[in-house]
């Protein structure tokens, strides 16, 4: 019986051993998140392949885990693969069609390869589903820059507003928000979108060249 003991302990301590060490699909995203900050390219791009990789894995094993289609998109964004990341979307949404994580990188995939009639509807839908969600104003961002880059400067001005709202001290949504405003005709309000990102980021060419157009 004391044997049976030992060896009983031996095995879930193996077991707790090899758990331990598997490879962590979210933890290698959010890695290679911390290495593009820094700079690091090649580093972060083998921790989103080595991300994407175990999410495929992950589904070889279950096909309806949506944690790891999440994770798998956003990884894929991440290195450009966005027609892959579409595709991935797409099928997980036919598993769980109200996954607004999913929803959210469809809008970004989308975003990335022009097709912002598609991008502008995910977003949206995003936005409206779970209006204090975690990427609710990076949503409302995107949803500006569909807007700005089609020319509907009224519409990208209210977007950029409510992503600013949300997340005030973003600089560069502040520079786009004057971008828009002075491509629209808006000089006053470009100058003070521009003064703004200014003082969030005071050494800001863009920034610093758009209040020197506007004033």
């Amino acid at each position: 019986m004391k044997k049976l003991s030992i060896l009983l302990i031996i095995c879930l301590s193996l077991s707790c051993l090899v758990f331990a060490q598997k490879p962590d699909a979210l933890q290698l995203y959010r890695d290679g998140r911390n290495f593009d900050a820094a700079g690091q390219t090649a580093q972060a791009r083998a921790a989103f392949q080595q991300s994407v990789d175990i999410c495929k894995q992950e589904l070889q094993q279950n096909s309806r885990n949506i944690e790891s289609y999440v994770v798998l998109g956003w990884s894929l964004l991440r290195l450009e693969n966005y027609q892959e990341a579409i595709k991935i979307s797409q099928d997980a949404l036919k598993i769980s069609p109200k996954e607004y994580r999913i929803i959210e990188t469809l809008g970004e995939a989308y975003f990335y390869i022009d097709n912002y009639t598609e991008s502008l509807k995910m977003f949206e839908q995003y936005v409206n589903g779970l209006p204090n969600g975690e990427r609710c104003a990076t949503a409302y961002f995107f949803v500006g820059e569909i807007y700005r880059l089609t020319q509907k400067y009224e519409h990208a001005d209210i977007a950029y507003c409510m992503a600013l709202k949300k997340e005030p001290s973003v600089s560069l949504w502040w520079y786009r928000l004057g971008r828009s405003r002075e491509d629209g005709g808006n000089k006053v309000g470009a100058k003070q979108a521009y003064e703004q990102a200014l003082k969030i980021r005071p050494n800001y060419p863009d920034a610093s060249s758009g209040l020197k157009r506007v004033s």
